[in-house]
């Protein structure tokens, strides 16, 4: 026995048919506040410092892949 039912509401309709709660003024409140501390520390950030530290991580991230490689390579026998 197989039984569709459809039900056409909205969200709000639906958060409410259910029991559950309204969280959009508690993610608004979130939104504004991730966006305030991002807009502070962007300005408290210098370029050259950001680059410096996505370039030091690409660097790092090329050495452990080929590393990763040689390992597959070898049966795991190389050394770090």
């Amino acid at each position: 026995m197989k039984i569709n039912v459809e039900v056409e509401c909205t969200p709000q309709e639906a958060r409410a048919f259910l029991g559950l709660p309204d969280v959009a003024p508690l993610n608004h409140q979130l939104v504004a506040e991730m966006q305030k501390r991002m807009a502070e520390n962007i300005t408290a950030m210098q370029p050259d410092e950001l680059m410096k530290s996505w370039a030091n991580f690409g660097v790092q991230a090329q050495d452990q892949f080929r590393r990763l490689m040689e390992a597959a390579v070898t049966g795991g026998t190389t050394k770090s």
